[in-house]
């Protein structure tokens, strides 16, 4: 597979793992009642989650990047 389209399909499968997982955080911690809507702690939630799959993204690309075919 072209390296390119190999590291844009690994790139969109983060951005969807990472938008699912914080909704459903999200989700929880909005009925839960933790915090409200449009507040601080949930943009935080966002942003962390985002900084989280960007690490896990980096540390797992060398196995799902290389150009050796398996």
């Amino acid at each position: 597979m072209n390296p390119v389209v190999r590291g844009v399909i690994y790139v969109s499968v983060w951005v969807v793992l990472w938008g699912t997982v914080a909704s459903l955080i999200d989700w929880l911690l909005l009925a839960g009642e933790v915090y409200s809507t449009g507040s601080f702690a949930q943009a935080t939630t966002f942003i962390v989650y985002g900084a989280a799959s960007v690490v896990m993204a980096v540390r797992f690309s060398g196995r799902f990047l290389s150009q050796e075919e398996p």
